[in-house]
């Protein structure tokens, strides 16, 4: 028997992915490779106004491209673009819903111009996840998410939590495939790798 928490074993299940793979992998990224397009017509981070996207969102000098109802099929999107639905759909909102993270939206948040300030802001948004879910304990997992979470505000913060393990795991691990695309596709140049 082992003195795991289900708590402790929850954050176990994305601290462990994004110790030994996700976040070891993304180091180094590029802004080359943050916004590469490999295909035409992707969604991604652009400088405000440049977008042709239905809905173009963020506070700042930078806009995430997205429409709804979503497309079918759907653009291909860049590592920009997963980068920031992962930053602010998956995390920064779940934080401002339930961590006491001031509150955010596609539309609000300002999108990283460079591949380094969006690593950040995913470190950032991690952290206070982490950390978040740390706190509920084991009791904490099994209250109702609330209204925050529309149709599933019945369902416990456990539920969730999985949910938003899952989706980063999933979106990260596509940023991976795509960095491995990139470098199999732009190899380096003499005075690149020297």
């Amino acid at each position: 028997m082992t003195d795991k928490t289900w708590n402790s074993l929850l954050r176990d299940q994305l601290a462990w992915h994004w110790t030994h793979h996700l976040r070891p992998r993304l180091a180094g990224l590029t802004d080359d490779e943050y916004f590469w397009e490999p295909a035409p017509g992707c969604w991604t981070v652009r400088p405000r106004g440049t977008g042709t996207a239905p809905i173009r969102a963020g506070a700042g000098a930078m806009t995430i491209d997205f429409a709804v109802p979503e497309p079918d099929p759907p653009p291909l999107t860049t590592i920009a673009w997963r980068l920031g639905h992962v930053i602010v759909g998956v995390l920064a909102m779940r934080n401002a819903a339930h961590f006491g993270r001031a509150p955010t939206d596609y539309q609000s948040f300002t999108y990283a111009a460079t591949a380094t300030e969006a690593l950040e802001q995913l470190d950032t948004e991690y952290a206070t996840w982490l950390t978040g879910v740390e706190a509920l304990g084991d009791t904490g997992l099994a209250r109702p998410c609330g209204e925050a979470e529309g149709p599933y505000a019945e369902h416990p913060l456990a539920a969730l939590v999985l949910h938003i393990h899952r989706e980063v795991i999933h979106h990260l691990s596509e940023v991976c495939l795509l960095r491995d695309l990139y470098l199999h596709t732009h190899p380096p140049t003499r005075t690149e790798a020297s």
